[in-house]
């Protein structure tokens, strides 16, 4: 892409600001470089419309411009956008827009862009450290209104997909009634393939579950009728944007750049898990009735994983 010129002396202060700040944060040389690339084509488009103030920049300008950049995606001619380019472009929206918040104190909210379907397909799994790092973020001070509810939810949403390896509709379609507490088991009644299975806990991941389900899930409960497992603020089924943008403001807490740069999606916290249990010794045998495979052949790929993961040790 080539680099767009920036008139306003205020966006040109503010593009290097930015970079000199992802650096400071210590993220990687790729992203210190093509991050701000991206805001300059966002700044140049603000400019375009007569803004050329940052304090003039509001949340639905990232909106516009996200719209903008998805219907880049049906072009046919070479300023097509693919699904991978098109993240990087939220990436770096949703990182100015924190950078304005902490750095420039722009009274911006979270802003929230859906993200594409990654093109490249490759598992993206966790190391051990990094779903413990996902749990601690859990434990930093949250919506004052709320209480511990939101707090209780996440750590809800780590037990049932990565510690019950929950593919994301068998935890959407999660009924508070499938969590049997005092079995110790969540009974997926929505599995692939219309197949049901029992999912064992532990005594710690019980806890945790126990502890959203008579505490934070009634506090976001609209109506007492409702029997969905995960709540959203409106008091509703949560629905699957909502909770991948749970999953990824937990990680964007964590002071650890690598932690923050790290593509985490909820399938890959199901990948993560199913890795982790075979490096603890788990046949595969038991691995594919614990992640409800059909056949052997879908668990084969975790010994890939573990291969590689092995080698990257070494």
């Amino acid at each position: 892409m080539k680099k767009l010129p920036l008139s306003s002396p205020a966006f040109q202060y503010v593009e290097r600001s930015f970079g000199e700040w992802l650096d400071v944060l210590g993220y990687s040389s790729k992203t210190i470089y093509g991050l701000p690339i991206h805001v300059r084509e966002f700044l140049h488009a603000l400019e375009s419309e007569g803004i050329t103030q940052v304090e003039r920049i509001e949340p639905k300008h990232f909106h516009e411009h996200y719209r903008r950049m998805q219907q880049r995606m049906n072009q046919r001619d070479g300023g097509a956008l693919n699904g991978n380019s098109l993240n990087k472009h939220r990436q770096a929206l949703i990182t100015f827009a924190e950078y304005l918040r902490k750095s420039a104190r722009q009274p911006l909210p979270w802003i929230e862009l859906r993200a594409q379907p990654a093109e490249d397909r490759d598992l993206q799994v966790l190391r051990v450290e990094q779903v413990r790092m996902l749990f601690a973020m859990t434990s930093e001070p949250y919506d004052a209104a709320m209480g511990d509810a939101l707090a209780q939810r996440d750590r809800a949403l780590l037990v049932i997909f990565y510690g019950c390896g929950l593919r994301r509709n068998e935890g959407l379609h999660l009924d508070v009634g499938d969590v049997d507490l005092d079995r110790k088991v969540v009974h997926v009644r929505k599995g692939k393939g219309h197949k049901q299975r029992m999912v064992p806990i532990n005594g710690e991941s019980a806890r945790m579950l126990e502890e959203y389900m008579y505490e934070g899930r009634l506090k976001l409960l609209a109506s007492r009728t409702e029997g969905a497992f995960f709540i959203s603020m409106r008091g509703m089924r949560q629905g699957d944007q909502s909770i991948a943008l749970r999953l990824e403001g937990l990680q964007l807490r964590s002071d650890d750049v690598r932690m923050r740069e790290h593509p985490i999606t909820l399938h890959g916290l199901r990948h993560s898990i199913a890795t982790h249990l075979l490096h603890g010794g788990m046949s595969l045998e038991k691995i594919a009735r614990f992640l409800g495979h059909s056949s052997l052949e879908s668990t084969q790929i975790y010994t890939h994983l573990k291969e590689e993961a092995d080698e990257h040790v070494q």
